[in-house]
């Protein structure tokens, strides 16, 4: 039996290949590459798919956050939000501002920002909360907009993992003042290279965002302010009109996906599932994330028996040599403690109902071998 890989493009490029292609050929024959006809088009229908007035394409998803607060004027002498569990581009972007991180402690259960733990870190100088939709389960909004609204600050949305979930009715993108999408490959939409997304419903803030994006610039040689270049290329914006269509259906097959694992390791012993979605809410499982005491063995046996798994992710922001001035280890035992326990099993929309079963098998056998074990017997003794 051959092994499962923790991610394959395989099947999603095949079924859309010849839409790709037909996109290349497009592009390729209008001899116009950047903020042309595809890139208008992708930020309507994207715009449409999210709920929201605007969307408007970018370099990356890092730039897409970074360009939000630049276009909220957060600076030197400002204080942002953001969870202490999350991929690092949460933390650069407000970095590359100049504005001061302060993170706070996530719910262990769902993974994302805790509300409490935001209202106890806002002070004077707190212009934005950023919630990261980490793994592709929304964060609770709600309860953050009701907080900033208190405070009269904005919530922004890192939606980098969350294509097309949906929160109380709406999407993702649609929640905060302002979302970042990434489109970096192995996303639930993803193109075949950088780019991202900003969307919102401000009118006035999304001008300023297509002329930050651009050299500061609406009309060719004027420069209105000081900008950038990061601007979503014709090419990817022509890939992703076509891979957009097939994104609602993608994510109900990993909502599919999901399901099975929940059924078929909801007796393993000592492992943590993720928690279920809301109701009325949509998870779309950029990533299923496990628990375990023995994340590591788990791993390695799971290695053994052909099954690919990543870490989502061994070192947390605040432990990372990056942040090692500001002294923020030790601060975050959830964190902490999610860090050294998560392990992300194979998923995504072209796997097999032979490769679901074999991943939950190997699970199952792993964890039951463990379980066991000699070793593991004398520990359960002292406990």
């Amino acid at each position: 039996m051959h092994g499962v890989p923790f991610f394959s493009l395989q099947k999603i490029h095949h079924d859309t290949q010849s839409m790709l292609e037909d996109a290349f050929r497009r592009v390729f024959e209008s001899s116009y590459y950047i903020l042309g006809k595809e890139v208008a088009s992708f930020e309507t229908e994207y715009a449409r798919f999210c709920g929201v007035r605007h969307a408007i394409g970018v370099g990356n998803g890092l730039d897409a956050l970074t360009l939000i607060l630049r276009a909220l004027d957060i600076g030197p002498g400002d204080e942002v939000i953001a969870p202490a569990h999350t991929f690092i581009a949460s933390w650069l972007a407000i970095d590359q501002v100049g504005a001061t991180l302060v993170p706070v402690e996530v719910d262990p259960t769902t993974y994302n920002i805790d509300p409490d733990a935001v209202r106890k870190s806002i002070g004077e100088r707190t212009k934005a909360i950023l919630a990261v939709h980490l793994y592709g389960r929304p964060a609770p909004i709600d309860d953050l907009v009701q907080i900033a609204r208190e405070y009269s600050i904005p919530v922004i949305e890192d939606a980098a993992q969350a294509h097309g979930a949906i929160y109380r009715g709406q999407r993702t993108g649609s929640l905060g003042l302002a979302a970042a999408f990434s489109f970096y490959p192995t996303k639930n939409l993803g193109a075949l290279g950088d780019g991202g997304a900003i969307t919102t419903n401000d009118d006035e803030f999304a001008r300023r965002v297509r002329m930050l994006r651009n050299y500061g610039s609406q009309q060719k040689y004027v420069h209105e302010i000081i900008g950038t270049n990061s601007r979503l290329d014709e090419l990817q914006a022509a890939f992703l009109r076509a891979k957009l269509r097939f994104l609602d259906e993608q994510n109900a097959l990993r909502r599919s996906i999901a399901s099975r694992y929940a059924e078929g390791l909801s007796e393993c012993p000592d492992l943590v599932l993720p928690a279920p979605a809301d109701d009325g809410d949509e998870h779309v499982w950029h990533l299923y994330v496990v628990q375990s005491p023995k994340r590591d063995a788990l791993q390695a046996g799971l290695e053994q028996r052909g099954i690919a798994t990543l870490i989502h992710y061994p070192v947390p922001c605040f432990s990372q040599d990056a942040y090692k001035e500001h002294k923020f280890s030790n601060k975050f035992s959830i964190s902490q403690t999610i860090a050294d326990r998560v392990l992300s099993l194979p998923m995504w929309p072209g796997m097999s109902d032979e490769m679901v079963e074999q991943v939950i098998a190997a699970v199952l056998e792993v964890c039951s071998h463990l379980e066991s074990s000699p070793r593991n017997q004398a520990n359960n003794c002292v406990d």
